[in-house]
């Protein structure tokens, strides 16, 4: 089955990715920072991946709903449907929906953004689509209430929706972070009968989350608290954790000390209050040590939100976060961003094994189902 995907708000190209490991092909990728542009252009050259073949687009989503721009979006969706499905990917800016971040909402700067997915995907009509925000658009009354209009948006188009509020760790992400994935695909692509379709998308869709992973067996182990910082100090591995969903594991894993990225982190003036915080103290908005056999918090690496490496009297390096994100090792940051780019587009993603579950889902689902 042939699936092209048009990615919006692409960011360095995680969630991007992970579809195109799952045999999907990324035709059309548009992403307002050049910076970020730069990051995934880099990122995909180094690991010998083509350009999308309908270019990239480095600019404001709304300039593609009007003018020359609408129409010549239009034409190139019409043309890849005529190869196969055409599928839409995004995650709008998210600051304006999250608990720790402005909260201002869908009026806000980059809430509106989210009501300019939203139109690009009425206006535009893919086959499929993606929506991947913040736990407060799920969880938050206010949001909760626009989350709802836009889902009802989409259903007046004819697209029938299932979404989850999942947790990346659900995946085998060494990281606690909760995501709204929202998937919505033409009713009459999978039956002629809304409501057949509706339960179809609803009894047969799989979120693709691993039994090994799941909440109720994280629950059962004995996840190390906190321990004494000692630089430069080693630690057997607990009994009862799941290594796959450690640090130190995936620092191993992804050979994060002689990375392309590996020296990319911010050098401290003073190691004093570094040295100060034990292993695994998360409890702070900043300045959270990691442990080496547990999982991360959100890779939040912006405001102030500091996160410092388990055994070294330092912040994370940029191939330390692109671990916790479970990226690839061959995935790389290139070295023309500032440290303060760099952190923000890894932060920004979407982690690398949730994005592939999740496209790995879909494919299955429209294989399976479709007339």
């Amino acid at each position: 089955m042939e699936l092209r995907i048009f990615s919006f708000f692409s960011g360095a190209g995680f969630l991007d990715l992970g579809f195109e490991k799952e045999k999907y092909e990324v035709v059309f990728v548009n992403e307002y920072s050049n910076e970020f542009l730069k990051a995934y252009k880099f990122a995909r050259e180094k690991m010998g991946m083509k350009s999308p073949r309908l270019g990239y687009y480095c600019g404001d989503i709304n300039d593609l709903l009007r003018g020359e721009q609408r129409k010549e979006l239009e034409k190139k969706i019409q043309d890849m449907k005529k190869e196969g499905l055409v599928g839409f990917v995004g995650g709008p800016p998210c600051p304006d929906f999250s608990i720790a971040g402005k909260n201002e909402g869908i009026s806000g700067k980059n809430g509106m953004l989210t009501n300019s997915y939203k139109r690009i995907i009425i206006e535009q009509e893919p086959d499929f689509f993606i929506f991947e925000n913040v736990k407060g658009l799920w969880s938050t009354q206010k949001h909760r209430k626009e989350y709802d209009k836009i889902k009802e948006a989409f259903r007046r188009k004819g697209y029938i929706l299932v979404d989850k509020l999942v947790n990346a760790l659900d995946y085998g992400v060494p990281q606690d972070r909760e995501r709204v994935i929202l998937f919505g695909i033409k009713y009459n692509l999978v039956d002629v009968n809304r409501r057949n379709a509706v339960q179809k998308l609803k009894k047969k869709f799989d979120w693709g989350i691993k039994e090994e992973y799941k909440q109720e067996v994280r629950k059962k182990c004995e996840w190390p608290e906190t321990s004494e910082f000692n630089d430069n100090s080693t630690m057997d591995q607990p009994t009862n954790i799941i290594p796959e969903l450690c640090v130190e594991y995936w620092f191993e894993k992804n050979d994060v000390y002689r990375h392309y990225n590996a020296t990319d982190f911010f050098q401290p003036r003073s190691t004093e209050r570094f040295e100060s915080i034990q292993e695994g103290d998360v409890s702070k908005k900043s300045f959270k040590r990691l442990h080496r056999w547990r999982y991360s918090p959100t890779a939040a690496y912006g405001n102030n939100e500091v996160h410092l490496h388990p055994y070294y009297a330092r912040r994370l390096s940029v191939a330390e976060a692109l671990a916790i994100q479970s990226l690839p090792k061959e995935y790389v940051i290139t070295k023309d961003l500032s440290k303060s780019d760099m952190f923000k587009t890894v932060g920004n993603g979407v982690p690398f094994l949730l994005a592939k579950e999740i496209a790995h889902s879909i494919r299955i689902f429209l294989e399976n189902e479709l007339q």
